[in-house]
């Protein structure tokens, strides 16, 4: 006896390519479909809308593929309300919780559309308090009510920008061959109205901003207040700290291009002196620190979250060594953030990728191709890549929004 739920889909559903992936998806996890309507849109602009019964052999396959394709905006025709079941232990969901999309999500509670807090892929919903939120499994108590199954949730997908628009959400062409000229100016033009409507720019580094020489335009970006919060891991800071107070990043003289004596251990002497002031902020109060990235959000009083890993030497005494906690300072951190970038670091930036909504626009530049594509396949389908050098492009950045800048000699 099979089982069947009937879902619709509005939008540019054939020219995106979105309904073919949610047939695709349907028949890999086992079920089958029948296509009930279909109204396909004749203008370019015009939206299709797709109305189709899908079948599945058991409630659990059922579910798990009305789930899946809610990532595609499949939401089912009659939702019903939310089902709930306590958490079974600290640390554990229901078997069948919902797994969440970073898509806009509602939950339907006694009839009523309530909107999901901070949406975040691959995580469950907790109801409290008349409320819905993301939640990720280490953080869930035992006892608290998580959604389960998809019955009472829908999702909206982000609009298709029209042609001409500075980026569209769901268009993660990657390309070395785009103007990247004009791609920095409508970087830097969508960075000026998300400070104009008051939104936070968030920032995730690697350190091939110090390597390439970029770090005194990015010094530039935060004293003119378009770096609001910083994201990276131990190396950005410890070779900006190293550049600071040894003029070498990795032990190469950032001047001449060379490596200098004893340049290896640069760094690992640059963490012993901010390990012996106790913090960044404090070798800044102290006067040790006097330039840099650091220096420079440190003075503009700029939150910064540094996340290590198991090769970090040292690491500095800011670093979060329990990728958990890490986990968490980067979510406090997402408050009020309106527009993302990333540059030079491909963990960091899949890392981030994964707690941020997809309705904040989100900018991912890299040398390296593959940074930007895997960013994309691991769920964070609105990133507008960029394939190029970071000095080059910090330089270009920094000229559009500090039109005074000087590069140093």
């Amino acid at each position: 006896m099979q089982l069947t739920e009937t879902v619709e889909v509005t939008g540019h559903v054939m020219d995106s390519g979105v309904l073919a992936r949610i047939l695709d998806d349907v028949r890999e996890y086992g079920g089958d479909y029948r296509i009930a309507r279909i109204d396909l849109g004749r203008q370019h602009d015009d939206e299709s809308y797709v109305r189709m019964e899908i079948t599945a052999d058991d409630d659990e396959r059922l579910q798990r593929i009305l789930m899946r394709i809610q990532i595609h905006g499949a939401n089912m025709a009659d939702p019903g309300d939310a089902r709930i079941t306590p958490a079974p232990a600290d640390g554990v969901f229901p078997p069948d919780f919902y797994s969440t999309t970073n898509l806009a999500t509602e939950v339907r509670l006694s009839g009523h559309w309530l909107p999901v807090q901070n949406p975040e892929m691959d995580c469950g919903l907790v109801v409290e308090n008349g409320t819905v939120r993301t939640i990720p499994v280490s953080d869930v108590p035992a006892g608290v009510d998580i959604v389960c199954g998809a019955t009472g949730v829908r999702v909206t997908l982000p609009e298709v920008a029209a042609a001409g628009d500075s980026f569209g959400f769901m268009s993660s062409a990657v390309s070395s061959e785009k103007p990247q000229a004009l791609l920095v100016r409508q970087i830097a033009a969508q960075m000026r109205d998300i400070k104009a409507a008051g939104r936070k720019v968030l920032w995730v580094g690697g350190p091939a901003i110090v390597h390439t020489g970029a770090a005194p335009a990015m010094v530039a970006l935060v004293e003119a207040g378009y770096v609001d919060v910083l994201f990276a891991g131990n190396a950005l800071a410890t070779h900006d700290i190293e550049s600071a107070l040894f003029g070498t990043s990795l032990g190469v003289d950032l001047a001449k291009g060379s490596g200098v004596p004893h340049g290896h251990e640069h760094h690992i002497r640059a963490i012993n002196t901010i390990r012996g002031c106790g913090s960044i902020a404090a070798a800044v109060e102290q006067g040790v620190l006097t330039g840099g990235v650091m220096h420079a959000m440190v003075r503009a009083g700029k939150p910064f979250v540094l996340v290590g890993s198991v090769r970090d030497d040292g690491p500095l005494p800011d670093v979060y060594t329990d990728v958990i906690e890490g986990q968490r300072a980067m979510r406090a951190g997402l408050a009020g953030v309106g527009f993302a970038i990333m540059v030079a670091t491909m963990l960091h930036s899949i890392a981030t990728g994964n707690i941020l909504p997809a309705a904040i626009p989100l900018v991912c530049v890299d040398i390296n191709p593959a940074t930007v594509t895997k960013l994309a396949d691991r769920g964070s389908a609105q990133a507008v890549g960029i394939v190029t050098d970071i000095g080059l492009f910090l330089e270009q950045l920094v000229r559009e929004l500090v039109p005074d800048y000087t590069p140093p000699a």
